[in-house]
């Protein structure tokens, strides 16, 4: 729903920032709040994710849209959420984690907080290979120029875009995931995806 928030930042603490605008004070979770420190009643650009869940809304927001969309495709393994997506981006660059990811470095990968063996894996089974939108200029020769893999890609991106306007407007994970198979069958923009999504909900 946002994609950056541009303000003052008028606080730094040990889990999130607030960014003053217009004003309203935005919390903001971020993985590491303190390289901000110097920035106080400075203007900043934080680039954000709306997290929501049926207990949950929150605001993420990363330096970065490299940092953004790797988080993003964290959270889509199983076993991490957004507190251990957050650990990983605070503990590692992003480019060090795209690379570990794409060379199977399961040593690299369980040094960061939370990530055992097991999660270590899952991360390369479910993202190997669909990164190469996040750091195509550091790693050129890192993943295949292949037509069929960046078409993929960018219906998954779409795709995604459309589940998170789907839960702002206040549709549950279970309902959507109801729809989801039948949704992924076809290469859709994602306003193409919300509309198919809405018919079938709405039935």
């Amino acid at each position: 729903m946002y994609e950056f928030i541009k303000g003052t930042l008028e606080f730094v603490g040990p889990e999130y920032i607030v960014i003053e605008n217009n004003g309203i004070g935005f919390q903001i979770a971020t993985p590491n709040p303190f390289i901000y420190s110097s920035k106080i009643e400075n203007k900043v650009t934080v680039f954000t994710y709306q997290y929501v869940r049926e207990d949950l809304l929150a605001l993420y927001g990363f330096e970065t849209r490299e940092e953004k969309r790797l988080f993003t495709k964290l959270l889509n393994v199983s076993g991490i959420g957004p507190k251990g997506a957050l650990a990983i981006l605070a503990s590692g660059e992003v480019q060090q984690v795209v690379q570990a990811i794409e060379n199977e470095d399961e040593g690299f990968l369980i040094k960061f907080p939370g990530v055992g063996k097991k999660t270590a894996r899952q991360m390369i089974l479910d993202l190997k290979g669909k990164l190469h939108n996040i750091v195509p200029d550091c790693f050129p020769n890192l993943f295949n120029a292949n037509e069929t893999l960046v078409q993929n890609e960018t219906r998954f991106a779409a795709f995604e875009e459309a589940v998170l306007a789907l839960k702002a407007l206040g549709y549950t994970e279970k309902e959507i995931k109801k729809i989801s198979p039948e949704l992924k069958k076809e290469q859709l923009s994602t306003d193409q995806y919300i509309k198919k999504a809405l018919q079938r909900l709405l039935k």
